[in-house]
């Protein structure tokens, strides 16, 4: 399968090739090209299960100018598109933005994010969704161990046709502990839905949906994690109030027939390793 050749060349990769590093104080030096892998007992993303609330493998690569340009790709196993027409079991990101910091302890990082789904869609598409392939605009700005990141929609949004403007909010905060190598973190997120299909949910193939549904909610994390000789271990709470019974959303029949909460509370578990 395409993901399994991709991900695991991602991670041979990632072991052979250290990382270069790259100071911030001087800007002769060349730039850099790092690689991270990762193992997590659930991807959640914004709060939602990309995998089932099964465990995920998942990797990239990063470059970064002395100037603050960067740049990068990341890959990591999904099953919440997954049907018994068609599977796909790869998201596979690419991105580019500029980042630095200003002031005293202040930063700021802007962007764009495109999110890829390979993989065959049903002909037609049924009314008011679209695929999954999602393009995004951000912006952050972060003082000391806190950031606020906007990101915005520009049109389709992971499945839902005509929805430019939807957006998510992100305020986080990750505080290291001295001395340590233990990092608190908490978040707080909503993800607000836009345009005409998502205005229309409810009445969206047939019976499939609540009368009241909404794709729109929030998410809560609480996270610790601790540096052990380059490899970070995490625990982390996760919830959110999205509402079950919106068919690819958030209640999702997988293709072995199994019907998952994707937005339960839960925790996960993760690894990740920095080359």
């Amino acid at each position: 399968m395409l993901k399994n050749k991709l991900l695991y060349t991602l991670i041979l990769t990632a072991l052979s090739a250290p990382g270069l590093a790259l100071a911030a104080d001087a800007p002769a030096t060349p730039p850099a090209v790092t690689s991270n892998v990762s193992l997590v007992s659930n991807y959640l993303y914004r709060g939602i299960s990309q995998t089932g609330a099964k465990p995920a493998i998942q990797g990239g690569f990063d470059y970064a100018h002395a100037s603050g340009f960067y740049a990068g790709v990341w890959g990591s196993n999904i099953s919440w598109l997954n049907t018994s027409a068609s599977n796909s079991s790869l998201e596979l990101d690419t991105y580019f933005g500029f980042k630095n910091s200003f002031a005293t302890d202040y930063s700021y990082d802007v962007g764009f994010l495109r999110y890829n789904y390979p993989r065959v869609y049903p002909n037609p598409i049924p009314a008011g969704f679209a695929k999954a392939d999602t393009n995004e605009i951000y912006g952050l700005i972060g003082w000391k161990w806190v950031t606020l990141k906007y990101s915005y929609s520009l049109g389709d949004t992971f499945g839902l046709s005509d929805a430019k403007g939807t957006s998510y909010i992100d305020l986080s905060a990750s505080y290291p502990v001295a001395d340590t190598g233990v990092t608190l973190g908490a978040h707080y997120g909503k993800q607000t839905y836009k345009g005409s299909s998502a205005d229309s949910l409810s009445t969206l193939v047939g019976s499939t949906y609540a009368a009241d549904a909404t794709a729109t909610y929030s998410d809560y994390k609480l996270s610790v994690t601790k540096d052990f000789s380059g490899y970070v271990w995490g625990l982390a709470y996760s919830s959110t109030n999205a509402k079950k019974g919106l068919g690819q959303f958030y209640n999702a029949v997988l293709a072995d027939g199994s019907n998952i909460d994707l937005g339960k509370s839960t925790v996960v578990l993760s690894v990740a390793h920095s080359f």
